[in-house]
C-alpha cells in the first residue's frame, strides 16, 4: 500500500485535540457506556441484554462455585429438592 492510497485515518496524528468537557445546562445528555459505545437505556435495548447477560454468567458460576465447595447439588443445597 503506497502513502496515496492509505486512508485519511491511517495518516493522521495519534492525538487528536482535546475535546472540551459537556456543558451543565438544565439539559441531559446522554454518555455512552464506559465499556462500549452503546447509550444505556431501560427495556429491550442491546445494552440492557449484555448487562443482564453478564449477571446471569457472575450467578451461573456462583451457583457451580457453591456445588463445588458443599459437595452437593444446588438444588438440595437451596432446600428444594428433599
Amino acid at each position: 500500500m503506497t502513502w496515496d492510497a492509505m486512508p485519511d485515518s491511517m495518516t493522521t496524528s495519534p492525538d487528536p485535540e482535546p475535546q472540551a468537557p459537556p456543558s451543565t445546562s438544565g439539559t441531559t445528555i446522554a454518555t455512552t457506556s464506559a465499556t462500549t459505545g452503546d447509550v444505556p437505556a431501560f427495556g429491550w435495548s442491546g445494552y440492557a441484554e449484555r448487562v443482564n447477560g453478564r449477571f446471569a454468567m457472575v450467578g451461573f458460576v456462583a451457583v457451580l462455585a457453591i456445588e463445588l465447595i458443599g459437595g452437593d447439588t444446588f438444588l438440595h443445597w437451596a432446600g428444594l429438592v428433599p
